[in-house]
């Protein structure tokens, strides 16, 4: 409870509209109950008793639905457009892959979608339970006590302190779906930065798609972890989908005059490594104040800076306009001191020995990190 304390009492964005959620669901708690209506009290009761009830229900559906319709998209065989793709085309398949090889993601819309749903059913009884409830007549007296003000009053915060409470969990996961889905999107470093919105997204989400996630293994918000992890490799794999001119053509200069796999590879590994310096200010600003700066492979390109992220998306850029199949691994990397850090890297198929090899061009400067005896003895990739 603390700790939960605490990232409230953080003043950010994030806590500052739950902060504002909590004091009007109150205000409005303590109006309806300072009504004096015995009819304005039941009603504003079996409001919050329908909240409760919808968000219990939506867990149920969620993790009900979950493995339907995820068989259902797998069937459908999703695949990008070739060519050049806009915002709205990148934030649809981003959308439906994540939901379909996602079980966070998957859990969270389905959860929201149960929600209203059911949430708009059970609103459609309150007006008949009122009729059975209250007659006509006495329905529009005024002014009918329903005990002594102050203790309605007291009923109607308390009251509404829980539909504070519940308007809060659905505005943390329609965040967690936006910043998944639009890791570029406004605010998105402000709400990722936020402490409540960390906290809530590694307990509560953890705890309602407990069932879903289950199966991945007995420690649960390792699952959690890594499912967030999955879903920003996804988001970057759409987002960088379409080459810019200017990359591409730089990648297809590079490797112009190689034909192995393999050495074209190793010459991008050491063009990207030797010209991409280390941003050590973006790492410290996200380490000291746990503020991030997303950007594009463009930018860093551009730029000639980034960090281990940064790189990565780069060189799976490049190395796909040259015609290798590649990918971006996240995972822990060693810092030199003992310990271990967040990381990414790349890992290139080589077609004719049908094996993926590991390469870390952040790490260039530094030694040979392409494809190296030792290399995993210093990476532990995400599982």
């Amino acid at each position: 409870m603390k700790d939960w304390i605490q990232a409230v009492a953080t003043v950010d964005l994030v806590s500052v509209i739950v902060l504002l959620i909590l004091g009007f669901s109150l205000l409005q708690g303590v109006r309806r109950g300072a009504a004096g209506s015995a009819e304005h009290l039941v009603f504003f009761i079996m409001d919050v008793i329908w909240m409760v009830a919808a968000l219990l229900l939506a867990g149920r559906a969620a993790s009900f639905l979950s493995s339907p319709v995820q068989g259902w998209l797998v069937q459908r065989n999703i695949e990008l457009p070739q060519g050049e793709i806009g915002g709205l085309t990148q934030l649809w398949y981003t959308l439906i892959t994540g939901i379909r090889d996602f079980s966070m993601l998957r859990f969270g819309i389905l959860f929201m979608i149960s929600y209203f749903v059911i949430r708009l059913l059970l609103n459609q009884l309150i007006p008949w339970l009122m009729s059975l409830i209250f007659s006509p007549k006495r329905s529009r007296e005024p002014g009918r006590d329903a005990g002594s003000k102050f203790s309605s009053r007291i009923v109607g915060a308390l009251l509404g302190g829980l539909h504070g409470l519940g308007r809060g969990l659905m505005l943390m996961a329609v965040l967690f779906i936006y910043v998944s889905l639009i890791p570029s999107g406004p605010l998105v470093a402000d709400i990722s930065s936020s402490p409540l919105y960390k906290k809530a997204s590694a307990e509560l989400m953890e705890r309602a798609a407990g069932q879903v996630l289950a199966k991945q293994g007995p420690v649960l918000a390792q699952a959690v972890e890594a499912e967030f992890k999955r879903v920003l490799q996804r988001k970057y794999e759409i987002i960088d989908y379409d080459v810019p001119n200017q990359i591409r053509e730089a990648a297809l200069h590079i490797t112009r005059d190689i034909d192995k796999e393999e050495d074209k590879a190793r010459a991008l590994y050491e063009w990207i490594g030797s010209r991409i310096a280390y941003d050590w200010d973006k790492a410290n600003n996200y380490e000291q104040r746990g503020v991030w700066k997303e950007q594009t492979p463009q930018e860093t390109f551009d730029t000639r800076k980034g960090v281990c992220i940064d790189v990565a998306r780069l060189y799976s850029m490049m190395a796909r306009s040259s015609g290798l199949e590649v990918r971006v691994v996240t995972g822990l990397g060693a810092d030199g001191r003992g310990g271990w850090g967040p990381h990414a890297w790349n890992e290139v198929l080589l077609s004719e020995q049908n094996k993926w090899i590991p390469l870390d061009a952040t790490w260039q400067s530094s030694g040979d990190w392409f494809n190296t005896p030792d290399f995993h003895e210093t990476h532990i990739a995400d599982v």
